[in-house]
């Protein structure tokens, strides 16, 4: 690469098209432990148009154009516009934190260059640390949203590729939510109705409640020195792995042979797999815990149901565990069926008794001493209609996120490109550990099992 400094060229912020009073968000057990999170960072690489078409492409009027689409969907999706504010309660002594629609000073909107290519990012054995530098704050938490937007665009212009990258504080939206708001951006965008601005899934801010609570959730606590603790920034390898949908099919089939089942499922067994493997590179003693969890949507697990338009962050977490000697002395089939319990424990009941418990005694996410040592974490879904997101350029050819919330074992899956149940998988390991993983038999026969 020429050069890996992204150059900041302008930046301002873009408000809803039209205002009206709303009333404030407030938040649930399922969102407020995030406030000491980094925000969420997401984003899409496309190519620009190739010659001679790139004659009629036009930066400035490209950002324009995002611009007044992004105002547009603002409209509907106001609260990523506005701030966080809290409210000091005295009796008991606590902290109310809410959205405050009434102060809305934008989305920021940021326009970046960089030289460096398209294919420089996509076909690096690592992630190259520059895509770090494709997505703006970097620094920040869920909490500093009082003060920082709750979401920033970041248009980073390549040699032949534009790249728009969203970093969303997690109170606000989880993965389900940031592409639905990313969906509904790129279906006003691409509308020959430029005036019309209506989109096919509105997001419905109406928050959930469990029966016989209170509506509004306060924290025990009267300043933020009571459970702020920033996370740390482990210096890990990023690696991108990519399982065709035929690679996918197969280890579906594999898992659900050795378990005499027909249940688990393709996500469920490509996580198998990543466990066995990233314990298996660790080498760490046979009788130590494993531990493989996965963040999962509770929308459907609640009662009643959530639509999947519900815009917010209620997510979960389900673990399946093991010895390092039982992991890799069974199968994939056995490992997956450990996931695929986890994940079919995790009902109504199990997630109802999960926010009553965190009624009784309010506690918040960190990373600093959070990370069991020997464990892996799938986050995202390549479930999400990522290509789906479009803005003039064509189907993108592929997704990145920043460094935040990332560990040793973090783990992000996206869909493959192609479609058809294809993943891309992206895995953060300490340097040591990722050396192995590229030389791992089990991993690189199912990569190529075409």
């Amino acid at each position: 690469m020429t050069s890996q400094t992204v150059t900041l060229v302008s930046e301002c912020f873009v408000k809803p098209l039209s205002q009206h009073q709303k009333q404030h968000i407030y938040f649930t057990p399922f969102e407020l432990p995030f406030l000491n999170l980094n925000y969420s960072q997401k984003g899409l690489l496309f190519s620009k148009p190739p010659p001679p078409d790139d004659h009629d492409f036009s930066i400035s009027a490209f950002l324009d154009d995002l611009r007044r689409s992004l105002s547009a969907t603002l409209t509907h999706f106001y609260p990523l516009a506005a701030r966080l504010a809290t409210r000091i309660q005295q009796n008991p002594p606590s902290s109310l934190i809410y959205i405050d629609p009434q102060n809305t000073p934008g989305v920021k909107f940021v326009h970046a260059t960089v030289d460096v290519t398209v294919s420089d990012v996509l076909t690096s054995a690592d992630v190259p640390l520059v895509v770090r530098s494709f997505f703006d704050l970097n620094d920040a938490i869920c909490h500093d949203g009082h003060t920082l937007p709750l979401l920033s665009i970041q248009v980073t212009e390549l040699t032949d590729g534009i790249f728009i990258g969203g970093s969303v504080n997690h109170l606000l939206a989880d993965g389900t939510s940031f592409w639905h708001f990313m969906s509904a951006w790129s279906e006003i965008h691409r509308s020959e109705e430029k005036h019309d601005y209506v989109i096919s899934r509105p997001p419905i801010f109406k928050r959930w409640v469990l029966e016989g609570s209170d509506p509004v959730t306060t924290l025990p606590f009267t300043h933020p020195d009571q459970f702020i603790v920033r996370p740390e920034k482990p210096e890990v390898k990023e690696r991108f792995f990519h399982f065709s949908s035929t690679a996918v099919s197969k280890l579906k089939a594999k898992a659900n042979e050795e378990s005499n089942t027909q249940k688990i499922s393709s996500l469920q067994a490509v996580s198998a797999l990543l466990w066995r493997c990233v314990t298996r590179v660790r080498r760490q003693p046979s009788d130590s815990e494993t531990v493989c969890r996965l963040a999962i949507n509770d929308r459907h697990r609640v009662n009643p149901p959530l639509s999947d338009d519900y815009f917010g962050s209620p997510i979960g977490g389900v673990s399946g565990t093991a010895t390092v000697g039982d992991l890799m002395t069974h199968g994939l089939g056995w490992a997956a069926l450990r996931i695929h319990e986890a994940v079919r424990n995790h009902d109504t009941s199990a997630v109802k008794k999960r926010v009553e418990s965190w009624y009784r005694n309010p506690t918040l996410n960190k990373m600093i001493g959070a990370v069991h040592h020997n464990s892996i974490m799938i986050t995202s879904s390549p479930r999400f209609d990522m290509y789906g997101c479009e803005f003039g350029l064509g189907k993108a050819v592929g997704g990145r996120s920043g460094f935040m919330n990332k560990h040793d074992g973090k783990t992000t899956m996206y869909p493959g490109r192609e479609g058809g149940g294809g993943m891309d998988v992206e895995v953060c390991l300490l340097p040591e550990y990722m050396m192995d993983l590229e030389c791992d038999e089990e991993l690189m026969n199912a990569l190529k099992s075409d």
